[in-house]
Formats: structure tokens, sequence, C-alpha cells
């Protein structure tokens, strides 16, 4: 990757749009992974404008709390916690923490992530385990922990934050779509198997994305803009999805409007994935 020089102009964030208001999630308990940035700040935008009460985790626990901070002071019920994903242990915390403050668990969304994308033969074990520990696992122990309460409820909905490389490969992303497509056949699987128990697993699969995690690989070029314009131009509609549009369909999936969507797969990437390559 070129760096850039010292006269390019570097991109920052647009600003974030305020989410709609509404009561679609009036008093759901909503439990979110990797809330501290990125989708996850904006799934905490668009859930507390519709009134859920949120407990909230990140690794990073100085972000989340800021961001529930925010959020309290519009007065929205955010609760944060400091939760390491890869630690079965922190998420069960996380349930408890639910239950004993609100009595129950509507909603799962997990979010944390991290992207790996080495050579094959190049990567190192550890990098093989922090992808799976993580993108996959995390995952699954966040089902864990909240599928007791949920079966005793006889309600519930799991909410994966997936990835188009849950469906396609690109080159140069080992081992990433790996353990994405586990996580499509993880929600596939507990959709499945819960379904006659009232609960609902479904997943969501953003493509490119305009978070701070791309707006820094933009500015390792030596053109920022012209690298942005080229992943824009990528895309049917010439431009690339906004974290508050993956927040809003999770919304809808979180909601009692989306009763018999149940492990689904919901493609958010402006029509990509579907285009003619060469």
């Amino acid at each position: 990757m070129q760096r850039s020089s010292l006269g390019a102009q570097p991109l920052s964030l647009p600003p974030v749009p305020e989410p709609p208001k509404g009561e679609r999630l009036k008093n759901k308990v909503v439990l979110l992974t990797g809330a501290a940035q990125g989708i996850g700040e904006a799934i905490v935008a668009a859930f507390a404008c519709q009134q859920a009460r949120l407990v909230i985790s990140d690794i990073q626990a100085d972000k989340v709390e800021s961001v529930a901070a925010h959020w309290r002071e519009r007065g929205a019920d955010v609760q944060a916690l400091a939760v390491d994903v890869a630690q079965q242990r922190d998420l069960h915390t996380m349930a408890r923490r639910a239950v004993e403050l609100h009595g129950r668990i509507d909603v799962l969304v997990n979010c944390a992530g991290v992207n790996v994308f080495r050579d094959p033969l190049e990567m190192t074990e550890e990098d093989w385990r922090r992808c799976f520990a993580i993108d996959l696992d995390g995952a699954w122990y966040g089902c864990k922990a909240v599928l007791p309460q949920m079966l005793e409820q006889g309600v519930g909905s799991i909410i994966n934050i997936a990835s188009t490389h849950s469906s396609h490969i690109i080159p140069g992303c080992f081992p990433y779509p790996v353990a994405k497509h586990g996580l499509l056949g993880l929600t596939r699987a507990l959709g499945i198997e819960y379904a006659p128990k009232g609960i609902r697993v479904n997943a969501i699969a953003p493509g490119y994305i305009e978070t701070q995690l791309n707006i820094d690989y933009w500015n390792g070029f030596a053109d920022p803009q012209a690298e942005r314009q080229r992943a824009l131009d990528l895309h049917p509609p010439r431009r690339i999805g906004q974290p508050i549009e993956v927040a809003m369909t999770a919304v809808f999936l979180a909601s009692d409007e989306a009763p018999f969507i149940n492990a689904a797969c919901i493609t958010l990437d402006g029509g990509r994935s579907v285009m003619y390559h060469d």
C-alpha cells in the first residue's frame, strides 16, 4: 500500500445522521457486542432512538462507556460492560447482568468482529485462532449465554452481523471468509433448531460500509479520495453503505415486524454481489 503523501487531503467520516425516533423496540431488552464504534455504535443509536433497553459491550471499555453515557444523557436506557467475546465467561456475565437489570432478554446482536487478512501459508497460528475466536466463537458464546433465558421466555431474536464474505470469496482475505461462512452456518443451524421454541436467528451481511476502518485504509494511499472513489465505483448505486443502514436493518429484524423471518441473511451491498464479474 502507498502511504499518503504530505500534500494529500486525508478523509474523515461524514456526519452521522440522526436515526429516526419511534417505538418499534419499546422496552425490548437488547444485548449488543462490538458497540464502541462503527456499525455497533450505529446500532446503539438506532436502537436507543426506538426506545430499547440496551446492555452494550466492547473490549474497549472506555469507548463503550462513552457511547452509553452519550445516550443516557439523551434519556435512553443504556448500560455498558467491558467484554472480550473470545472469553465465554464474559458473555455469560453480560447475559446475567441484563436479567438482573431487566428480568429478560429479548434480542442479542452479535456485532463484535475483527478483520484478519493473511496469506494462507504465511499466516500464523495466532492469526487463525484470533480470527475464529472473535468472528465465530464469540458469536456462538453470545448465543449460548442468552438462549436459556430466551427458551424460558418462549421468545427471542438473535442477529449476527456477518459479511458478504459469508457467501463470496475475495482473494487476499483469508481466513476471514472462512470464519464468516461459519457464522452464516451457525445462524441457519440455530434458527432451525430453535424455531419451534419461538426464537428467531438471522444474519445481516454488510458489504463495503463507510466506517473509520475503511477511512483509515483509504488514507493509507497517496490519493485517499481517488481510492475512495474506486470503492464507490464498484457498486451499482455508485456509493457504499452507511453504518446507520445496517443498524436500521437490525431494528427491523429485532422488532415485531419480522416474525416469520428466520434462518435468513439480509445482504446490504447495493447489489454488488449479484453483478457479473470478469
